[in-house]
């Protein structure tokens, strides 16, 4: 029985936590049952696929199952995302069930810049700049173009799998490189670059409420109460114990009380985020799957006290299971992990490079700003400010303005114009606000499934699946055997 531990990011089909580009501040231990270690292959990758005369290459890693695989039958290539291959997802997940139906081989590769697939020395903004969905699209089609020689599957059909961003990227790189892949399930996918997606905690708030409408508005009770006591220095002590900080609190700017609003905010965003997963392989230190019902019946819980006294009982219940003594919510030591370049930081899992995909790129922020929601204190210019205490003045506001304007005029958001890619997606998923929910043609069907979270199709089939979640994924074998003929 072997121990993994890791740390939730926004993705998935990297993580069996699918990078809702959302960073837990807890680190999650599992076990996992009856798993065979994979053999780790490398593939010879270029640095800058844009520059001819850059003759520098890297180690890329991936694996490769050939359990079910007859000769011409697809290749699934499954794309990692924003943290480190997870190779339990050799053995697990829905693809491989696709897989042993379609006779098809199985590679996993891992992104450009996580896990051990390292490109260049460090992690210095300097390096940072070949971290490019475009850079890792072009090793998606190197990686194709060479090993379908090497394996002699150049005429077989590949098809690209992703949940989260890796879904985002099969879909772009089905659009980009309609030659080298012939479709892509795109689960939980972001098509559309934002700055503030504000839209993100109102699908909280609303999930929040589905479950019980008081939910909601306790939640907001206890985190107006917290704002004011913020800002009174005799509550510091108080808020620290109750809270369980690794350390007293200190509000020196608004980014401070911000980064620490936000990390309890994040709670409620994780939790809805995965909300009832199948992890069923994975089980928790303390074998609890934590629900948006565990929540709201803690925060309806009078016994505990007012509804601030609630929302810290929530942190203690979370650092209990996850056997963490204390909550971190120093933002100075978090710009020090985040400005350390060195492979071996602590924000070198995934953090550092993801937080840079999101000034450079994606934005993605998913700040308090709208009254649509129960949570305060973290905006829009919160967000962005992190963007330069990291990585300097040059990604100021209007610099990730313009990035976010350019990866949507580059790969066209919403309105993707390509054929052979199902979008499959939650509805409590709150990433669905910036994914496809309806068909945009008949080769491009979108499959929205009620009550499901991120990237719920792609963990496997249990008993106690929603009936539209079990018909989401006949729905994807169907067309994977249409597209198959």
């Amino acid at each position: 029985m072997a121990l993994v531990v890791f740390s939730i990011v926004l993705l998935i089909s990297s993580e069996w936590y699918v990078s809702g580009f959302y960073h837990s501040r807890y680190v999650r231990r599992f076990r996992l049952e009856s798993f065979h270690e994979p053999i780790e292959h490398w593939f010879v990758q270029k640095v800058n696929h844009f520059n001819v005369a850059d003759g520098r290459v890297w180690n890329q890693r991936f694996y490769i199952n050939d359990t079910y695989y007859k000769p011409g039958s697809p290749v699934f290539l499954m794309i990692g995302g924003e943290g480190a291959l997870n190779p339990t997802w050799m053995e697990h997940g829905t693809w491989l069930t696709y897989a042993k139906k379609l006779n098809a081989l199985c590679i996993f590769l891992e992104h450009r810049f996580y896990g051990k697939s390292w490109p260049t020395q460090d992690l210095s903004t300097a390096n940072l700049h070949y971290l490019r969905s475009s850079q890792a699209l072009a090793d998606l089609a190197h990686f194709r173009n060479m090993m379908g020689v090497k394996m002699n599957l150049t005429l077989n059909k590949w098809i690209a799998f992703g949940g989260s961003y890796p879904g985002t990227l099969a879909a772009w790189f089905r659009l980009k490189y309609p030659h080298l892949v012939y479709g892509a399930v795109a689960t939980s996918a972001p098509m559309r670059a934002v700055i503030n997606f504000t839209e993100y905690l109102e699908v909280v708030s609303n999930a929040l409420a589905a479950y019980s409408p008081q939910c909601p508005l306790l939640v907001k009770n206890a985190s107006d109460s917290l704002v004011k006591m913020l800002k009174k220095h005799s509550s510091i002590k108080k808020i620290s114990k109750d809270f369980k900080l690794c350390e007293r609190l200190k509000i020196r700017s608004y980014m401070d009380s911000s980064y620490f609003l936000e990390a309890l905010a994040g709670n409620f965003m994780d939790v809805v985020q995965y909300n009832e997963d199948n992890r069923i392989f994975e089980v928790s230190a303390a074998g609890t799957n934590i629900t948006i019902q565990v929540l709201c019946d803690i925060m309806a819980n009078s016994s505990l006290g007012v509804p601030y006294k609630r929302y810290a009982a929530i942190v203690q219940m979370m650092l209990q299971i996850y056997d963490e003594k204390c909550l971190d919510t120093s933002y100075s030591k978090f710009l020090q992990d985040m400005s350390n370049i060195t492979w071996t930081g602590l924000a070198a899992d995934g953090n550092r490079q993801w937080e840079y995909q999101s000034c450079a790129e994606f934005g993605f922020f998913q700040s308090a700003d709208s009254i649509l929601q129960p949570f305060s204190g973290f905006s829009r210019r919160y967000k962005l400010q992190q963007c330069v205490d990291i990585f300097g003045p040059k990604f100021n506001a209007s610099a990730v303005a313009n990035a976010i304007q350019q990866t949507n005029e580059c790969y066209g958001g919403l309105n993707i114009k390509s054929s052979r890619i199902v979008f499959p997606t939650g509805s409590m998923d709150p990433w669905h606000i910036l994914s496809i929910t309806k068909n945009l043609s008949v080769d491009v069907p979108a499959i929205y499934i009620q009550g499901t979270a991120h990237c719920a199709n792609m963990y496997p089939a249990r008993s106690e699946d929603l009936p539209q979640l079990t018909r989401a994924r006949e729905e994807i074998l169907q067309l994977l055997q249409n597209w198959l003929k």
